[in-house]
């Protein structure tokens, strides 16, 4: 984990005592834990959103390169690239 520093935060009562019932539960073993999960969990959705961006880059790309496409068929394949965008990080 490397060189580790404290701080102190302020939250507020529901968030407390939402991180006090997850070390109560056995869940973690500190409130650190708890907070350290929840970065993890935050930085992982940064780097999806940052791959999501240039997979749609990547995609406008082979689209200038490429034959052009019916507009209703690509307006289709968004929707469907969307709703599986929306549906993956629903599961997260």
């Amino acid at each position: 984990m490397g060189k580790l520093e404290r701080i102190t935060i302020t939250l507020p009562v529901e968030m407390v005592a939402s991180l006090k019932a997850a070390v109560e539960s056995g869940e973690y073993a500190s409130a650190s834990e708890v907070v350290r999960e929840a970065l993890r969990d935050r930085q992982g959705e940064q780097t999806g959103n940052l791959r999501s961006v240039r997979e749609l880059r990547e995609m406008i790309a082979q689209a200038d390169a490429g034959p052009t496409v019916d507009g209703e068929e690509f307006m289709r394949q968004l929707r469907d690239r969307v709703t599986s965008e929306v549906a993956r990080r629903g599961a997260l």
